[in-house]
């Protein structure tokens, strides 16, 4: 009873929410562990049948297991995605998760880098080099656009729009967005694409991909997190920093200097605003550590 009901879920995340498999098949986890808390339970019910009390039992057994609570609430947010999606389709006459609460979670602010620290993490790149060129363009890019560190890896030179100042990014579950670029991100990757790209033998399949090792392949994930850690180091810096510091460092930037939240969503290609207000806590962080250095009363 509950594979017959699931197919549907997955069908419904894939098609109507254009998620990626790996997306759909969390979502899917989450609603097995229901399934199991019941069999555990002997409970042999289909999913109509679940009531609040169910789902109130599942979610205390769910802490006993020793998950975190980032963890229950991402398990308690598929099992709600779940039933509004019987509930949407008629499947079931009323949602009994909606009373169900979640733990709360604190959220913690990540690491940002100023831009001085980001000059100087940038100023470590060994610029006569090939790689320093290249690596100078996708640092630059990281900051000028926000991107995700597989934005980047899979960035195409037929997504970049220079004559616009746009580039085409295609983010989490294949959706689109234009993106601004500065000045001189688009000088860096000219020089890039221009003076070492062209030089470099391509790998078949691998034309228009943009950012590419000696060897002509698409770079990988963990390249972009090692030279970061590399030039992090050389830096002096002592922060926690990776791909992603860049990513939270550009809209921190933005939000710091009065930019419309609802634009750093558009541009970080955030489904929801709610994850995009983290960084208005960043931004009062901020406020509250200028206060509490150049305020003579605070």
């Amino acid at each position: 009873m509950w594979n017959v009901y699931l197919k549907g879920f997955s069908a419904y995340m894939q098609l109507e929410r254009s998620l990626s498999d790996n997306s759909v098949q969390a979502y899917i986890r989450d609603v097995e562990k229901l399934e199991q808390y019941l069999l555990a339970n002997d409970k042999k019910i289909s999913p109509e049948q679940v009531t609040l009390d169910d789902l109130q039992s599942c979610t205390q057994w769910i802490a006993q297991l020793g998950m975190t609570a980032t963890s229950q609430a991402r398990i308690i947010s598929g099992i709600k995605a779940f039933y509004k999606y019987l509930l949407m389709e008629d499947l079931i006459k009323e949602d009994p998760t909606q009373l169900l609460e979640a733990p709360k979670i604190r959220r913690k602010l990540p690491d940002v880098l100023s831009f001085a620290e980001i000059e100087n993490i940038i100023g470590q790149i060994k610029a006569g080099t090939p790689e320093g060129q290249r690596n100078r363009a996708i640092l630059e890019t990281m900051y000028s656009c926000g991107l995700r560190v597989s934005e980047v890896v899979n960035l195409k030179i037929s997504q970049l729009h220079f004559d616009a100042g746009f580039i085409r990014v295609i983010g989490k579950g294949n959706k689109e967005r234009l993106v601004p670029i500065g000045r001189d991100a688009i000088k860096y990757i000219n020089l890039y694409a221009n003076e070492v790209r062209v030089h470099v033998p391509i790998k078949k399949g691998q034309e228009d991909t943009l950012f590419l090792n000696r060897r002509g392949s698409g770079l990988s994930r963990v390249m972009i997190f090692l030279v970061i850690k590399e030039l992090t180091a050389a830096a002096g810096i002592q922060k926690q920093v990776s791909p992603h510091t860049f990513r939270h460092s550009f809209a921190t930037h933005l939000v710091e200097g009065g930019a419309d939240l609802r634009a750093v969503q558009e541009m970080l290609g955030h489904e929801s605003i709610t994850t995009t207000e983290i960084y208005t806590h960043l931004d009062r962080e901020y406020l509250r550590d200028t206060l509490q250095r150049f305020h003579p009363r605070f």
